[in-house]
């Protein structure tokens, strides 16, 4: 998995698979889903994450 936070759109997309994405919905205003031919999920895309998020933190547990 992989986070990445593109300042400049205030969005952060979370990487959640390797496979490529071949279809999106969102889900909310700003929350789109990404999903592969299979149709698993593969990435998280949010916009205007810092108003949804507390992304100046990230903690990670095992």
């Amino acid at each position: 998995m992989q986070l990445t936070y593109y300042p400049d759109t205030d969005s952060l997309y979370v990487d959640l698979s390797s496979k490529s994405s071949v279809d999106s919905r969102e889900v909310s205003d700003g929350i789109v889903l990404d999903y592969d031919a299979d149709g698993d999920l593969v990435g998280i895309d949010i916009d205007h994450a810092s108003q949804k998020l507390e992304i100046k933190e990230i903690i990670l547990r095992p």
